[in-house]
């Protein structure tokens, strides 16, 4: 079978390794010179920085795209632990390292928090890979149809239920830990599927271990050589790559099934089948003749953020880690600001990442590489991006000297809402649709369209959501749709 996977993100490139694993023929069309997507590099004067994602979990997840394909993972990439995996910094001045492993993590929480809160730790842990070990195979690693899908994994609903996940991520780590500082810290990572941790439900506490439990990587030579090794892969077991090439629209047949796609050249490439990465919404409007799905084009979607990439002269504080968070005073009205004002949080938290405390190929002698991060409202909300945009960068980058981070920028490159919209990013965020209950799972924008026989989408957007993992897993589970409607073509 032909299939044409329109964007090298990392959802296409999982999408393509498993569709040429199974002998498919497959073309890959990539709008920029490089793979990658949102998980992008710039290089520049001896500095390396990624312009995507910088956290990487379950590695075990990518090592299984490169095996679809027939490749080994470690010729690839070379994947090393970060420990500590986080320094989380407090108002009070304390800070906390999260480590590697429960004995090391324990004795952390010891000697910060007490033996209560380390006491704590085991229980928890256990509590959140209980939960994942549920969630895993039937609600993330899955292709859904409906919601009554659901009906046939009743029994394991019903032991979330009673573990607590319909409770909110604060509640529930509350009643494991007193210690303010550990809910922030065992809880924060509910922002990442677009949602407060008071608002949202303790299911999406599976984030919380795959980054607390089972840990944080980071690639030799930065996050983009996973779409480089991918890539490489992908080509390897067969499949073509176009690269500084657009696709303009995506054709359909009127009996059925998609005849191919339309280049930005004029050129025609037919194809039996098409798997979409770019943002949902957005391959709706720009590629098909198609109305988008509701979910997508009337729903919730996650806060944006302000991004602050520099390469910069001078060394990190001698305290930093590779990830360093560091908490604002305010916590719940922060959120408050984000997501129902629709304004920058009040003495924000940010993440200040110093890639090349790791790696020191990512800047060149005596200087660092900086990947900052602010959360903020996405389009919908009222701030005005266009006449803001030096100020807010101004404030940033003082807010990141007072950290006592070096600032004397050599290389920078800076992004706002307004950046990521112009880069196909629905509403100007990167973090696609927040995982609200009815944004999840079989209620989440689907990976198919029985509209559009044919024609499957990867990506966060859609099945299973927003992040590295999944997003990796949401490839396989296109190419899975993929196989099916070759069968069902027979």
């Amino acid at each position: 079978m032909r299939v044409v996977v329109i964007g090298a993100g990392l959802g296409g490139l999982s999408a393509a390794c498993h569709l040429t694993g199974r002998e498919h023929d497959v073309t890959v069309v990539e709008r920029a010179p490089i793979p990658g997507g949102r998980a992008g590099v710039i290089e520049a004067a001896g500095y390396r920085m990624d312009t995507g994602p910088c956290v990487m979990t379950m590695p075990g997840l990518l090592r299984d795209v490169f095996a679809a394909a027939g490749a080994d993972m470690d010729d690839h990439v070379t994947l090393r632990p970060v420990d500590p995996m986080y320094r989380a910094v407090y108002p009070d001045g304390s800070s906390l390292r999260v480590r590697h492993g429960r004995e090391a993590m324990t004795e952390e929480i010891r000697n910060v928090c007490g033996p209560d809160e380390a006491a704590a730790f085991g229980p928890f842990c256990d509590w959140l890979a209980e939960l994942y070990r549920l969630e895993m195979p039937d609600f993330i690693d899955r292709n859904f149809d409906s919601p009554l899908d659901y009906l046939t994994r009743i029994g394991t609903l019903v032991r979330i239920v009673r573990m607590g996940g319909l409770r909110s991520v604060h509640r529930k780590v509350a009643s494991f830990f007193s210690d303010e500082r550990l809910h922030k810290l065992f809880s924060f990572q509910a922002m990442y599927a677009g949602l407060s941790p008071f608002d949202a439900l303790a299911i999406y506490c599976v984030i919380t271990y795959m980054d607390s439990v089972e840990g944080v990587y980071f690639p030799d030579g930065g996050m983009h050589r996973m779409a480089t090794g991918l890539a490489a892969a992908a080509a390897a077991a067969g499949a073509a790559f176009q690269y500084g090439t657009a696709v303009e629209r995506i054709e359909v047949s009127r009996s059925g099934g998609t005849r191919g796609v339309h280049l930005d050249d004029g050129t025609f490439i037919p194809a039996d089948a098409v798997v979409a990465n770019p943002d949902l919404p957005v391959a709706y409007r720009d590629l098909l003749d198609v109305p988008t799905p509701r979910v997508a084009a009337r729903g919730r979607y996650s806060p944006s953020c302000m991004l602050w990439l520099a390469g910069v002269r001078g060394s990190v504080p001698a305290a930093a880690t590779h990830h360093n968070i560091h908490f604002g005073s305010e916590w719940e009205g922060a959120f408050t600001d984000l997501l129902d004002r629709g304004t920058t949080m009040r003495d924000p938290s940010i993440l200040v990442t110093a890639p090349s405390v790791s790696d020191p190929t990512m800047a060149p002698a005596g200087g660092t590489s900086l990947y900052v991060l602010e959360p903020a409202p996405n389009l919908d909300g009222g701030v005005d991006w266009r006449g803001e945009r030096e100020r807010r960068r101004d404030d940033l980058v003082a807010r990141v000297g007072a950290l006592g981070y070096p600032v004397d920028v050599e290389v920078e490159h800076y992004l706002d809402p307004i950046d990521w919209a112009e880069q196909g990013m629905e509403r100007g965020t990167p973090f696609a649709l927040a995982h609200t209950f009815f944004q999840t799972g079989a209620f989440r924008a689907g990976n198919r369209d029985r509209r559009i026989p044919g024609v499957f989408f990867t990506g966060s957007s859609t099945t299973p959501g927003v992040g590295v993992p999944m997003v990796l897993i949401s490839g396989r589970l296109a190419a899975e749709r993929v196989r099916t409607w070759e069968r069902e073509r027979r």
